[in-house]
């Protein structure tokens, strides 16, 4: 179970026993005042382990007081809701609604709206409790829409800023930013908030708690959304507002969310690091690891600072909240022995905290921390690795569950029962742990609130029965798993912000270990027609295929859904009979490639085989990526000291490349007459082209058309319009200097696109200070373009977000980069009614053993709605590249030659030209994505 996000809302347990004092007051007068009411209401959501905002807000006494005939009454609704508080404070939230659904009841009989709003907040409270958020919102929303109707604009504000906690827990940041700043503000980084927004109500009423909560709470949306300078900003402001007034509550929560934001910025450098080092750029890796380590230090600093706050008010919740989000950073920062003090107090906290969600959640991180390097060192949610199954962690399990079941959470509960499986899963008692399992199993699939919890408990059972040998069973139980996973995908692979950052730790190993197992049962070197879709091989391709829409939609991480436009790719294979598609499977100890290609009946068959060495051993995955990565770099060496045939190019390692990949198939090749092989990469094979394998006499486009594409099922196979090619051209020729990197002029664009223009009849040409943003979608808007091209210094990443061209200067904006996203969002508002039927890339680059990088580039293709992409590895000379897309144009209007064919053709000129551009470093970088018709 995730551990949850600290609230706003949580306010000190002296509060309670101040509550205790005022509640206790009821039954000795006849009178009772709105304000002690509103009181009891206030301060009920307090320390319940919810990933709210600051909601709970102190409101004046009211002057307004009522006379209740039945004071005496233990009917009476006032008695019910006293009631209801007590039953609260004991952690019985679903008695705490039954009576406060009667009180409200009465309420609305007598007309009494204002008492009526009251209960209902405390309803929303304890829903909130029970971890059922949709039930929480509904009474958000009603209760707003009493204290409108009763016009008291503060507690419309306040509420509001509630009611969008509760949408930001459950992953609906859009609907939780309308409500804290307005409709118009969802993509705005600077917001200025309207005035029916939380914000807007409280700052024109000068309600500076108000205004507080709001604007914390829209930090951490903001956080969750990966704005993580917009949330730095306005959580300060919401501190310095909390500090203004003294208000120490809003000042822990503040403090305390500040280094929740510092936590996750280290773990996004973390990461960017491990990125940088596994393509090895060593410099890159260094800087990322100390900003991390920066962003560590003051995330402790802003934590301290929450702790001290908080063991002042001896509010014990926000205190374990942060003690137990600084351990990971401790242990990062090598503190060992303040991280072990740290989990030590953590422990004692926990024990004294009243039965609670938080309770339960706080139990299953410290249960990680006792046994999990993984959690110790920041690698957040669940992980199917095992470590050490300790005692102390067990014994918290099993509180987590009781607590749960006390307090009649079923999310809670599911959560805690999966967990506990996992602790005897890894113990090796496999049979209490598939028990306790598929009592996880049951309560997740029970409710809607449950479900984004049922995946990983069917990868579990998948796991527990793989290791008690009931295959069958285990992969029922792993295809159900990614089943449930591709109905919540949205939510999981782009809300989750802790997947976006472990996605391959948390995700892909459920589809390779299924993967695994099918392979396991099938025989090599066999030819297989696919008349069973349900056989082991193509069900391995549909798996895989599953696994890279996920890996696109996580890479991108934005809402725009990417739709398969088949439910079978094998079939899409036959609209060319000449093609055989290679799809290659990378798992931790193995790796396979599957060949689909049709027989002289136009029917598909299959065959795959192990990649192995020369005496036949299974090839580790270390192997394959060292080996790939040295490949990669002799590609980009165009001055090796090796005498002048091809270029100067060594081939020994793409003539080993070949003979793992290519060789096993080459007599079946032969024999069907393919003329086009179609790679669908997977992992590291990304980044490299296949163009340049080595047979020993040729390279491999020397005897084939080569393409890939991320998916077949997403790949638009209509046929290239040749009368109608026209293209927008746009490049630059001067330097630019983009987040202080210097980009030097590129001398060829300028015959580059001279070219284009003149091969394609009726182009338009955008160059330097003309290719702007503006003047691109201005143009796309005018007119229809089936091609665009763009030649200028690209950059792909790991991050989609750091992805980006280099335009001409534009006075108006302050950078000359264009993003990625804002490509893929210029294109695509046109693509649907004209499609872009190619994309040239011509001058990007992605770093050596970056497979995520490469992922992206060839995710464009998809997520832009072009039907192809020409696109380049690496920066080429671009005197080579004029020459080579000058060759690839004049190709397209052969009606003889597919796209594929017309770039094997372009780069079959330069290997054959005896010069220095015959290496591959000048034609292999250019890689044809998508449609190869």
């Amino acid at each position: 179970m995730n551990q949850q996000r600290n609230g706003w809302s949580k306010l000190v347990i002296d509060r309670f026993r101040v509550l205790k004092r005022l509640a206790a007051g009821l039954h000795h007068s006849k009178r009772r005042s709105l304000g002690m009411l509103f009181v009891l209401s206030l301060t009920l959501c307090l320390w319940v382990g919810q990933p709210a905002g600051m909601a709970n807000l102190p409101e004046p006494p009211r002057s307004t007081a009522q006379t209740h005939a039945s004071t005496e009454n233990g009917d009476s609704p006032a008695h019910l809701v006293q009631q209801g508080v007590e039953q609260y404070q004991q952690g019985a939230f679903s008695e705490a609604i039954a009576v406060w659904t009667q009180a409200l009841e009465r309420y609305r009989a007598e007309g009494n709206l204002s008492h009526a709003a009251i209960v209902l907040e405390n309803l929303a409270r304890a829903y909130q409790a029970l971890g059922q958020t949709d039930l929480e919102i509904r009474h958000w929303e009603q209760a707003i829409q009493l204290y409108r109707q009763l016009n008291q604009p503060q507690q419309v504000g306040r509420i509001a800023t509630e009611w969008a906690q509760a949408y930001t827990r459950n992953g609906q940041y859009q609907q939780a930013i309308d409500l804290l700043c307005g409709a118009s503000n969802r993509n705005s980084l600077n917001p200025s908030c309207e005035a029916s927004s939380a914000v807007g109500i409280a700052q024109s009423l000068g309600d500076r708690l108000g205004e507080a909560a709001a604007l914390g709470s829209l930090g951490d949306v903001y956080r969750l959304q990966g704005q993580y300078q917009q949330a730095i900003d306005l959580t300060e402001h919401s501190l310095r507002i909390a500090q203004d007034l003294e208000h120490l509550p809003y000042q822990i929560s503040a403090t305390h969310h500040l280094g929740q934001i510092y936590l996750t910025l280290a773990q996004v450098d973390y990461r960017r690091a491990s990125f940088a080092e596994e393509s090895e750029q060593p410099q890159q890796a260094r800087i990322s690891r100390e900003a991390a380590q920066a962003h560590d230090r003051t995330a402790l600093e802003y934590l301290q600072q929450s702790t001290q706050l908080a063991q002042s008010t001896d509010d014990l919740s926000s205190q374990l909240r942060a003690r137990l989000s600084s351990i990971p950073a401790a242990y990062r920062l090598g503190e060992i022995q303040e991280a072990e003090t740290q989990l030590q107090t953590a422990r004692s906290l926990w024990e004294q905290l009243p039965n609670s969600q938080e309770k339960v959640s706080s139990a299953i991180t410290l249960a990680r921390l006792q046994s999990n390097r993984d959690a110790r060192i920041g690698l957040t949610g669940f992980q199917p690795r095992c470590m050490s199954p300790s005692e102390p962690a067990k014994s918290f399990l099993e509180a987590s569950v009781s607590i749960a079941k006390t307090i009649q959470n079923p999310r809670a509960e599911s959560f805690a029962l999966g967990e506990l499986g996992h602790w005897y899963e890894c113990a090796g008692e496999y049979e209490r742990a598939l028990q306790l399992t598929h009592q996880a199993q049951l309560i997740a699939d029970q409710s809607l609130q449950t479900r984004d919890g049922l995946y990983l408990w069917q990868w579990q059972a998948g796991r527990i029965l793989k290791a008690k040998g009931q295959t069958q069973d285990a992969i029922r139980a792993y295809d159900q798993s990614i089943a449930t996973l591709d109905i919540l995908s949205e939510d999981i692979l782009i809300a989750n912000p802790e997947v976006r950052f472990d996605f391959r730790d948390t995700i892909e190993p459920l589809y390779r270990e299924v993967v695994g197992l099918r392979l396991a049962q099938e025989p090599t070197s066999v030819l297989i027609p696919l008349t069973d879709r349900n056989a082991n091989i193509n069900r391995v391709l549909t798996t895989i295929d599953s696994l890279r829409l996920a890996e696109l939609q996580n890479y991108f991480g934005n809402d725009c859904v990417l739709v398969s436009l088949s439910d079978d790719g094998m079939q899409l294979v036959q609209t060319d009979p000449t093609a055989a598609v290679f799809s290659t499977v990378i798992l931790n100890d193995r790796t396979a490639v599957i060949v689909s290609i049709q027989d002289e009946n136009q029917q598909i068959q299959q065959k795959f085989e192990w990649v192995r060495d020369q005496q036949g051993n299974d090839l580790s995955r270390e192997t394959i990526v060292d080996t790939i990565n040295e490949y990669r770099k002799g590609l980009d060496r165009s001055r090796d000291a090796v005498p002048a045939a091809l270029g100067g190019y060594d081939p020994t390692l793409a003539t080993q490349l070949y003979n793992w990949l290519i060789r096993p198939f080459e007599a079946l090749l032969d024999e069907r007459n393919v003329q086009t092989l179609v790679f669908v990469q997977d992992g590291i094979f990304r980044s490299v082209p296949m163009t340049a394998l080595y047979d020993g006499n040729q390279f491999l486009v020397e005897r084939y058309a080569v393409t890939t594409t991320p998916s077949l099922n997403l790949t638009n196979f209509a046929p290239l319009n040749r009368r109608q090619l026209r293209a927008l051209a746009l490049g630059l020729t001067k330097p630019a200097t983009v987040d202080d990197r210097i980009f030097p002029q590129l001398n060829y664009v300028d015959s580059e696109l001279r070219a284009v223009t003149s091969i394609l009849p009726n182009s338009l040409e955008l160059r330097d200070q003309n290719f702007t943003r503006d003047r691109l979608q201005q143009a796309l808007e005018t007119n229809t373009y089936p091609v665009i091209h763009i030649a200028t210094h690209g950059q792909f990443s790991f991050e989609a977000e750091e992805a980006f061209l280099v335009s001409g200067f534009d006075p108006n904006q302050d950078t000359q980069k264009l993003t990625i996203t804002d490509l893929d969002d210029l294109i695509r508002s046109t693509s649907l009614q004209n499609p872009v039927e190619l994309l040239v890339l011509s001058a990007c680059q992605t770093a050596t053993g970056d497979d995520r990088a490469a992922l992206g580039l060839a995710g464009i293709a998809a997520q832009a709605g072009a039907r192809s992409v020409l696109a380049s590895l690496w920066a080429v000379n671009d005197q080579a590249t004029a020459q080579l897309i000058s060759q690839f144009y004049e190709g397209l209007f052969n009606e003889q030659l597919s796209r594929a064919k017309a770039l094997q053709a372009a780069q079959i000129e330069l290997i054959r030209s005896q010069g220095r551009t015959s290496h591959p470093a000048f034609w292999s970088a250019f890689i044809l994505i998508g449609n190869w018709l």
